[in-house]
């Protein structure tokens, strides 16, 4: 995974290891949202470096701060921007 367990906590201000499971499938989740969203494979993904890190970043709390009540568009929408420079243009 491009980001990793410790680093998502800090990310999500989390101190005890209660909700590492759910910490691990949003990582996971949101490291394949994000690929779809950029359009691109695993290795390319990780090549992308701070840009993927960043996106996986925001959509993990994103995905953990709205559990009950995500606004997958808007979701999309913002990660579509913040992807915009690696996304690939067609499939």
């Amino acid at each position: 995974m491009i980001v990793t367990l410790p680093k998502a906590k800090e990310y999500l201000r989390i101190d005890t290891d209660d909700e590492n499971a759910v910490v691990r499938k949003l990582l996971r989740s949101a490291e394949r949202i994000c690929m779809d969203v950029a359009r691109l494979n695993t290795d390319e993904f990780k090549a992308c470096g701070p840009i993927a890190k960043t996106a996986v970043l925001y959509t993990v709390g994103y995905l953990y701060e709205h559990r009950d009540n995500a606004d997958h568009k808007a979701l999309m929408m913002t990660l579509r921007s913040l992807l915009m420079g690696i996304r690939r243009e067609g499939f």
